[in-house]
């Protein structure tokens, strides 16, 4: 990946447009510090303290984390992308359940930037939402100045406009750096937010070593062993990013005109881990819903709901259990949604391709959704094991804190991966050979 950055640097063009992307990052990094108006950030660093988000320790944590620490400091980026992300999810979902925005997306170029335009639109109303959400939650804390009379609704309009608007200026920079950056803009900027976060890491694991010089010799064996799991986790998430299985295909030949064709072997490839990150997002929003009720002001000290919402803290092992389950469950979901067998089959018997040994039509749409069952599976699991592995570790070795957790982690190694390719692809197309010697 380095060599491909360092190849690519030599090109002007591609040189310009790394810059313009490093130059989009820095202004999301300058605008992830700047908070928004009527805060006391005394009042609020102490609470983001006693509850969790900056140690890792709530279910908002996991928003912190993707938005690189600005939604503890309540500055303008505090929502991030996690707007623009649900809103891409659910229009994919509505594309799927919706007829109409279903031929709208396949209707070529023109269908694409309708939908684009819808999420858009859907993106500043969640951002609006959770906007609203947000400064709920900080004037229920007392965190906000001006809580009485036109005071409160003159605070709560700024404060709300100016997380909605942090919203769409984020996606407006994803937008800038898919047209004139190295594209991947909002990959690009949540690999920004996450990696933000790492010297944070590091300076938790040299709290928990000075522990270990302090007399709690078992942290001289446990931060170090973490740093072995972290890159051993890297190195099977790039070995599992690029693992697939290739269904091999034989066209039949025929003749047009005075030419032949056909008669060509070739494969259709199936990645192991068909949905990404996104079951695990999706397991993650909803287990996030009972730690996000009690962080906005409904407690329960005791009796069922207390020892509940204790289960379901992101250490708990209710919490644990769900999450696997859930993961699981949402990634065969994702691959139903995506990936139709039956579609797939009946586009093979129109290009005369079939696979060896399989009639074409219904055997060969039941036997491509037998692999993607099998797949999905081992997909569902690689992905359950990442996300749920550091938590078990941390809870087991009473290490809290550490942000870069299994999600983190995939999130950043996928979208380094993808943008090496990409760079390798543009790099193809201006027919230079040199970054493959």
């Amino acid at each position: 990946m380095f060599k491909t950055i360092r190849n690519a640097w030599t090109i002007p063009d591609l040189r310009r447009k790394i810059l313009f992307t490093i130059m989009i990052v820095i202004f999301f990094r300058i605008g992830s510090v700047i908070p928004v108006p009527f805060i006391d950030m005394t009042a609020l660093t102490e609470l983001m303290k006693n509850n969790g988000v900056t140690n890792g320790d709530s279910a908002l944590a996991y928003l912190n984390t993707l938005s690189g620490g600005a939604f503890s400091n309540a500055t303008i980026f505090a929502m991030g992308v996690t707007p623009y992300i649900n809103s891409s999810i659910i229009m994919q979902l509505l594309t799927v359940a919706i007829p109409a925005l279903e031929r709208m997306s396949k209707e070529g170029e023109a269908g694409r930037k309708k939908i684009a335009t819808i999420t858009r639109y859907v993106t500043v109303g969640l951002g609006l939402i959770q906007g609203f959400a947000y400064w709920w939650y900080l004037k229920a804390s007392g965190v906000t100045a001006y809580n009485d009379g036109f005071g409160l609704w003159y605070s709560a309009i700024i404060i709300i406009l100016a997380f909605t608007a942090g919203t769409a200026i984020m996606m407006w920079f994803g937008e800038q750096i898919n047209e004139k950056g190295i594209g991947n803009g909002i990959s690009i900027l949540l690999f920004a937010g996450i990696v933000a976060r790492f010297p944070f890491t590091i300076y938790t694991l040299g709290r928990y070593w000075n522990l270990a010089l302090s007399g709690d010799t078992r942290y001289f064996i446990l931060v170090p062993f973490w740093v072995i799991i972290f890159l051993v986790v890297v190195w099977v998430i790039t070995f599992m990013q690029d693992s697939e299985r290739r269904i091999p295909i034989q066209y039949a030949k025929r003749v047009v005109g005075r030419k032949m064709y056909g008669g060509q072997s070739s494969h259709l490839p199936i990645k192991v881990a068909l949905g990404g990150v996104l079951p695990i997002i999706f397991a993650s929003s909803i287990l996030s819903i009972p730690s996000t009720i009690e962080a906005f002001g409904v407690k329960a000290n005791g009796g069922f709901w207390g020892t509940f919402l204790e289960m379901m803290r992101p250490t708990g092992w209710l919490y644990m259990v769900l999450y696997f389950i859930l993961i699981i469950m949402f990634g065969y979901f994702y691959t139903t949604i995506q990936y139709n067998p039956i579609e797939m089959a009946n586009n093979l018997k129109q290009n005369n391709g079939t696979i060896p040994g399989i009639r074409p039509g219904a055997p060969t749409a039941d036997f491509i959704r037998k692999i993607l069952s099998r797949i999905t599976l081992i997909g569902c699991l690689f992905l359950g094991f990442i996300a749920e592995f550091p938590l078990i570790y941390g809870a087991v070795a009473d290490m809290s804190g550490l942000s870069m957790g299994g999600t983190s982690i995939i999130i950043v190694v996928g979208v380094a991966l993808e943008t090496a390719k990409q760079m390798e692809s543009q790099m193809m197309m201006r027919h230079y050979k040199g970054f493959l010697d």
